[in-house]
């Protein structure tokens, strides 16, 4: 069974950091692109970052690019999602996603973990 876990939201200070790791179970991630999406109550979740099983390159957001990272440790099975310099539009429910095949940040990723929630102070 493919299961995607993420981790690492918390309580934060604008101007601090956070990173989110996504563990994967049941495939593995070197074969698959990974993404990142976030979502505030009332508005539609929208990709953050994106990574390339295939090459290992990334895309970003215009509203995080030079302050999120995204990485992938395949030892671990796991993508992160370093944020730094963070601010409080940063607030949101983050979600991982991946897919064999699809690559971006639109929402067509065939699997989806379960939320983690990043609330950054102003």
């Amino acid at each position: 069974e493919v299961q995607l876990q993420a981790s690492g939201g918390g309580l934060v200070q604008a101007g601090g950091s956070l990173r989110l790791s996504c563990a994967a179970s049941g495939f593995t991630f070197d074969d698959y692109n990974a993404g990142w999406f976030r979502q505030v109550p009332g508005k539609e979740r929208e990709g953050v970052s994106c990574f390339s099983s295939s090459d290992g390159s990334t895309y970003y957001a215009d509203s995080v690019k030079g302050r999120f990272t995204m990485f992938r440790d395949n030892a671990k099975n796991t993508v992160y999602l370093q944020m730094n310099s963070l601010k409080p539009e940063d607030t949101a429910v983050y979600y991982c996603a991946a897919d064999l095949r699809f690559y971006g940040l639109a929402l067509a990723y065939d699997y989806w973990g379960q939320g983690t929630l990043v609330t950054v102070s102003s």
